[in-house]
């Protein structure tokens, strides 16, 4: 799952943008962006496992403004971010990235968004992506069988009543797994 030590992760980490500036310069789903982040509640359990464990993470997002996934997923752990203070999140652009993205390629294609999870030395731990594993099943399951536009509102339905949940879960797994040696 490690891909990359901290110097090559020192770089990115400067140049990369908080969630806020990167919203604040996004253009084709800005209120996407801005209304998943303001609607969604963070859960008390999610805030009490963020902090128990993630005491001086950061997480870098590899994103794209026009990315349905990365909107609905990114903003709820910014926000996550921004209530624990315990985990720092910043935002990098896949297209102006190449190099970073092509590390984590999902079945050899750019998929987004993916969460690299990274220690307080910018030692990558792990990372999660592109999408909740229930949904992204779903997603390879029917992917032949509608339109782009169909799957593109299910996959949008599935978020609004997911509410970040599974995004949670699945990231904050991740991160307790890195803790204890796993």
């Amino acid at each position: 799952m490690t891909t990359a030590g901290a110097s090559d992760f020192n770089e990115v980490w400067r140049s990369a943008l908080p969630y806020v500036d990167f919203v604040a310069k996004a253009e084709e789903n800005r209120p996407l962006w801005e209304g998943v982040y303001r609607t969604t509640p963070i859960p008390d359990w999610a805030l009490e496992r963020a902090c128990e464990c993630g005491r001086g993470l950061r997480l870098l997002a590899i994103v794209e403004d026009w990315c349905g996934d990365a909107s609905n997923t990114v903003p709820v752990l910014a926000k996550l971010g921004d209530l624990a203070e315990c985990l720092e999140v910043r935002v990098i652009e896949r297209d102006k990235n190449p190099a970073v993205m092509d590390r984590y390629l999902t079945s050899g294609s750019r998929a987004i968004p993916i969460v690299i999870v990274l220690d307080a030395g910018l030692k990558e731990l792990g990372h999660w992506g592109p999408r909740p594993v229930e949904l992204q099943q779903w997603v390879m399951e029917h992917k032949d069988s509608m339109s782009k536009e169909e799957r593109y509102w299910r996959v949008r339905r599935w978020y609004a009543k997911d509410k970040g949940v599974s995004t949670l879960s699945e990231l904050l797994q991740l991160i307790e797994g890195t803790m204890e040696g796993g």
